[in-house]
Protein backbone atom coordinates (compact mmCIF):
# COMPACT_ATOMS: atom_id res chain seq x y z
CA UNK A 1 0.00 0.00 0.00
CA UNK A 2 1.55 3.19 -1.02
CA UNK A 3 1.74 6.01 2.06
CA UNK A 4 0.00 8.99 1.51
CA UNK A 5 1.60 12.28 0.61
CA UNK A 6 2.72 14.47 3.91
CA UNK A 7 0.37 17.55 4.37
CA UNK A 8 1.19 20.24 2.00
CA UNK A 9 3.65 17.63 0.37
CA UNK A 10 3.71 16.68 -3.61
CA UNK A 11 3.45 13.03 -2.91
CA UNK A 12 7.11 12.18 -3.91
CA UNK A 13 10.09 11.12 -1.76
CA UNK A 14 12.75 14.02 -1.13
CA UNK A 15 15.94 13.40 -2.10
CA UNK A 16 18.01 13.26 0.82
CA UNK A 17 20.71 16.14 1.12
CA UNK A 18 24.28 15.37 1.25
CA UNK A 19 26.08 14.25 4.40
CA UNK A 20 28.38 17.48 5.69
CA UNK A 21 31.97 16.70 5.35
CA UNK A 22 33.60 16.68 9.03
CA UNK A 23 36.81 18.56 8.85
CA UNK A 24 39.82 18.81 11.62
CA UNK A 25 42.60 21.64 10.65
CA UNK A 26 45.77 20.91 12.52
CA UNK A 27 48.76 23.58 12.09
CA UNK A 28 50.77 25.19 15.04
CA UNK A 29 49.68 29.17 13.24
CA UNK A 30 46.61 30.18 14.68
CA UNK A 31 46.07 32.16 11.39
CA UNK A 32 46.32 29.63 8.83
CA UNK A 33 43.85 27.59 11.05
CA UNK A 34 41.57 30.42 11.18
CA UNK A 35 41.74 31.25 7.44
CA UNK A 36 41.21 27.51 7.02
CA UNK A 37 38.30 27.31 9.13
CA UNK A 38 36.44 30.74 7.52
CA UNK A 39 37.24 29.29 3.94
CA UNK A 40 35.96 25.68 4.43
CA UNK A 41 33.42 26.95 7.12
CA UNK A 42 31.38 28.69 4.85
CA UNK A 43 30.76 25.32 2.16
CA UNK A 44 27.46 24.20 3.06
CA UNK A 45 28.66 20.78 2.54
CA UNK A 46 31.78 21.14 5.55
CA UNK A 47 32.19 21.95 9.17
CA UNK A 48 35.02 22.39 10.28
CA UNK A 49 34.67 20.15 13.88
CA UNK A 50 37.99 20.59 15.47
CA UNK A 51 41.68 22.03 15.51
CA UNK A 52 45.02 21.57 17.13
CA UNK A 53 48.27 22.93 16.93
CA UNK A 54 50.84 20.22 17.29
CA UNK A 55 50.58 16.55 16.05
CA UNK A 56 49.99 15.34 19.57
CA UNK A 57 46.95 16.98 19.66
CA UNK A 58 45.59 16.68 16.07
CA UNK A 59 46.21 12.66 17.22
CA UNK A 60 43.78 13.17 20.56
CA UNK A 61 41.53 15.59 18.65
CA UNK A 62 41.20 13.42 15.29
CA UNK A 63 40.71 10.20 17.54
CA UNK A 64 38.24 11.86 19.75
CA UNK A 65 35.89 13.52 16.77
CA UNK A 66 35.90 11.14 14.26
CA UNK A 67 36.34 13.85 11.33
CA UNK A 68 35.99 12.30 7.79
CA UNK A 69 39.40 14.96 6.13
CA UNK A 70 41.91 16.07 8.39
CA UNK A 71 44.07 18.92 7.00
CA UNK A 72 47.56 18.30 8.42
CA UNK A 73 50.36 20.82 8.51
CA UNK A 74 54.07 19.07 8.25
CA UNK A 75 55.95 21.01 10.54
CA UNK A 76 54.26 21.23 13.55
CA UNK A 77 56.25 20.87 17.04
CA UNK A 78 55.93 18.15 19.57
CA UNK A 79 54.91 15.37 17.02
CA UNK A 80 55.04 16.45 13.30
CA UNK A 81 52.47 16.26 10.89
CA UNK A 82 54.58 12.59 9.66
CA UNK A 83 54.55 11.28 12.83
CA UNK A 84 51.11 12.23 13.50
CA UNK A 85 49.55 10.78 9.98
CA UNK A 86 51.42 7.64 11.08
CA UNK A 87 50.05 7.11 14.14
CA UNK A 88 46.57 7.41 12.94
CA UNK A 89 46.44 5.46 9.93
CA UNK A 90 47.80 2.69 12.07
CA UNK A 91 45.91 2.91 15.25
CA UNK A 92 42.29 3.59 13.32
CA UNK A 93 41.93 1.05 11.60
CA UNK A 94 38.67 1.73 8.92
CA UNK A 95 37.44 4.55 11.25
CA UNK A 96 40.80 6.18 9.90
CA UNK A 97 40.41 9.70 8.33
CA UNK A 98 41.48 10.76 4.77
CA UNK A 99 44.46 13.28 5.51
CA UNK A 100 45.55 15.83 3.27
CA UNK A 101 48.99 17.55 4.19
CA UNK A 102 49.27 21.33 3.73
CA UNK A 103 52.61 22.71 3.27
CA UNK A 104 54.74 25.74 2.10
CA UNK A 105 56.59 24.42 -0.10
CA UNK A 106 55.90 21.60 -3.35
CA UNK A 107 59.03 19.84 -3.64
CA UNK A 108 59.71 18.84 -0.02
CA UNK A 109 61.06 15.91 1.09
CA UNK A 110 58.88 15.89 4.29
CA UNK A 111 55.81 16.14 1.87
CA UNK A 112 57.30 12.83 0.28
CA UNK A 113 57.62 11.14 3.56
CA UNK A 114 54.11 11.86 4.64
CA UNK A 115 52.35 10.51 1.46
CA UNK A 116 54.93 7.55 1.92
CA UNK A 117 53.28 7.50 5.48
CA UNK A 118 49.61 7.02 3.90
CA UNK A 119 48.39 10.60 3.40
CA UNK A 120 46.12 10.69 0.50
CA UNK A 121 47.68 13.90 -0.82
CA UNK A 122 48.54 17.26 -0.03
CA UNK A 123 47.75 20.83 -0.61
CA UNK A 124 49.67 24.46 -0.68
CA UNK A 125 49.25 26.71 1.88
CA UNK A 126 49.23 29.28 -1.02
CA UNK A 127 46.44 27.70 -3.06
CA UNK A 128 43.60 29.36 -3.94
CA UNK A 129 40.27 29.59 -1.89
CA UNK A 130 38.62 27.49 -4.81
CA UNK A 131 41.44 24.85 -5.36
CA UNK A 132 41.54 24.30 -1.18
CA UNK A 133 37.62 23.37 -1.29
CA UNK A 134 37.75 21.46 -4.27
CA UNK A 135 40.52 19.47 -2.98
CA UNK A 136 38.51 18.36 0.52
CA UNK A 137 36.16 17.50 -1.44
CA UNK A 138 37.87 15.10 -4.18
CA UNK A 139 40.04 13.71 -1.39
CA UNK A 140 37.24 12.94 0.39
CA UNK A 141 36.24 10.40 -2.44
CA UNK A 142 38.19 6.87 -2.50
CA UNK A 143 38.94 6.34 -5.30
CA UNK A 144 41.11 9.25 -7.16
CA UNK A 145 44.49 10.13 -6.64
CA UNK A 146 44.84 14.15 -5.50
CA UNK A 147 46.93 15.91 -7.94
CA UNK A 148 48.67 12.99 -9.72
CA UNK A 149 50.89 15.52 -11.34
CA UNK A 150 52.54 16.80 -7.97
CA UNK A 151 52.49 13.13 -7.17
CA UNK A 152 54.99 11.66 -10.17
CA UNK A 153 57.08 15.59 -9.32
CA UNK A 154 58.08 14.18 -6.11
CA UNK A 155 58.56 10.84 -6.84
CA UNK A 156 61.25 11.69 -9.02
CA UNK A 157 62.81 13.72 -6.83
CA UNK A 158 62.78 11.51 -4.27
CA UNK A 159 61.80 8.17 -5.56
CA UNK A 160 64.97 7.25 -6.94
CA UNK A 161 67.76 6.40 -4.12
CA UNK A 162 64.83 3.76 -3.00
CA UNK A 163 64.08 1.65 -5.63
CA UNK A 164 64.50 -1.86 -5.65
CA UNK A 165 63.72 -3.07 -8.66
CA UNK A 166 60.38 -3.50 -10.30
CA UNK A 167 60.66 -7.24 -11.03
CA UNK A 168 59.85 -8.68 -7.49
CA UNK A 169 56.08 -6.03 -7.27
CA UNK A 170 55.83 -7.44 -11.21
CA UNK A 171 55.59 -11.14 -9.86
CA UNK A 172 52.86 -10.81 -7.41
CA UNK A 173 50.88 -8.97 -9.57
CA UNK A 174 48.05 -10.08 -12.34
CA UNK A 175 48.62 -8.35 -15.72
CA UNK A 176 45.22 -6.28 -15.46
CA UNK A 177 46.11 -5.62 -11.81
CA UNK A 178 49.47 -4.32 -13.15
CA UNK A 179 47.12 -2.19 -16.07
CA UNK A 180 45.28 -1.04 -12.92
CA UNK A 181 48.11 0.37 -11.19
CA UNK A 182 49.33 2.14 -13.85
CA UNK A 183 46.03 3.60 -14.89
CA UNK A 184 45.88 4.92 -10.60
CA UNK A 185 49.31 6.33 -11.16
CA UNK A 186 47.98 8.97 -13.70
CA UNK A 187 45.29 9.66 -11.59
CA UNK A 188 42.08 8.24 -13.07
CA UNK A 189 39.28 7.23 -10.60
CA UNK A 190 37.50 3.78 -10.93
CA UNK A 191 34.90 4.86 -13.20
CA UNK A 192 37.94 6.59 -15.95
CA UNK A 193 40.02 3.34 -15.66
CA UNK A 194 36.87 0.97 -16.17
CA UNK A 195 36.66 2.81 -19.47
CA UNK A 196 39.80 2.83 -20.32
CA UNK A 197 39.77 -1.26 -20.10
CA UNK A 198 36.33 -1.65 -21.46
CA UNK A 199 35.52 -3.33 -17.94
CA UNK A 200 32.92 -2.83 -14.90
CA UNK A 201 33.50 -0.34 -12.13
CA UNK A 202 32.94 -2.92 -9.81
CA UNK A 203 35.46 -5.15 -11.62
CA UNK A 204 38.27 -2.11 -11.64
CA UNK A 205 37.29 -1.62 -7.47
CA UNK A 206 38.04 -5.66 -7.11
CA UNK A 207 41.43 -5.01 -8.95
CA UNK A 208 42.59 -2.05 -6.83
CA UNK A 209 41.48 -3.92 -3.29
CA UNK A 210 44.18 -6.72 -4.75
CA UNK A 211 47.09 -4.77 -5.88
CA UNK A 212 46.66 -2.65 -2.12
CA UNK A 213 46.57 -5.85 -0.27
CA UNK A 214 49.64 -7.15 -2.25
CA UNK A 215 51.43 -4.26 -2.03
CA UNK A 216 50.55 -3.66 1.72
CA UNK A 217 49.22 0.19 0.72
CA UNK A 218 46.58 1.31 2.67
CA UNK A 219 45.18 3.39 -0.39
CA UNK A 220 45.88 4.63 -3.63
CA UNK A 221 48.72 7.20 -2.74
CA UNK A 222 50.52 4.72 -1.00
CA UNK A 223 49.97 2.31 -3.67
CA UNK A 224 51.29 4.97 -6.06
CA UNK A 225 54.14 5.72 -3.88
CA UNK A 226 55.58 1.69 -3.85
CA UNK A 227 54.77 1.95 -7.37
CA UNK A 228 57.54 4.35 -8.42
CA UNK A 229 60.00 3.18 -5.48
CA UNK A 230 60.17 -0.04 -7.10
CA UNK A 231 60.46 1.38 -10.38
CA UNK A 232 57.57 -0.19 -11.67
CA UNK A 233 56.24 2.82 -13.50
CA UNK A 234 58.83 5.95 -13.47
CA UNK A 235 57.82 9.51 -13.91
CA UNK A 236 57.42 11.24 -16.76
CA UNK A 237 56.07 8.16 -18.58
CA UNK A 238 52.28 7.10 -19.15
Amino acid sequence: MTSPPRPGGTGHAETPAPRELRLVVADDERMVRSALRAILGAEEDMAVVGEAATGAEAVSVVRALRPDVVLMDVRMPDVDGIRATEQLLGSMGEEAPRIVVVTTFENDSYVYDALRAGAHGFLLKRAAAEDLVQAVRLVARSDTLLYPAAVRQLAARYAPGLRRGPEALRARLTGREADVLRLVAEGLTNAEIAARLSVGPATVKSHVAAVLAKLGARDRTQAVVAAYEQGFVTPGTR
